[in-house]
């Protein structure tokens, strides 16, 4: 699980990038990242997390996300993010296969 705070933009994609798609040598990799915390999204934190759920699809894991808050979750549905990767209303949620 991945748990991100304040606001994902350009400044902290890199830094984005680097934890979700790092995950070794786990096979398949399973990441739940965590939203509740964030409060603003920019195109920046959408193409990381399209950019890791193709990663982990192509390594036959998955991607799934949790506890958005309205506003992110509503950039998530204008761009249709939410059709292509799991959104779940909590952590516990996420987990259930």
């Amino acid at each position: 699980m991945v748990t991100l705070r304040g606001e994902i933009d350009h400044t902290v994609k890199n830094k984005l990038t680097e934890a979700l798609l790092s995950y070794g040598s786990v096979t398949p990799p399973r990441t739940v990242v965590d939203l509740s915390g964030v409060t603003f999204m920019d195109s920046s934190g959408i193409k990381v997390l399209i950019a890791a759920h193709q990663s982990m699809s192509d390594a036959q894991g998955w991607l799934r996300i949790a506890g958005a808050q309205a506003s992110v979750l509503r950039v998530l549905e204008l761009v249709g993010l939410d059709q292509v990767i799991g959104c779940h209303p909590t952590v516990e949620q996420a987990l259930v296969p």
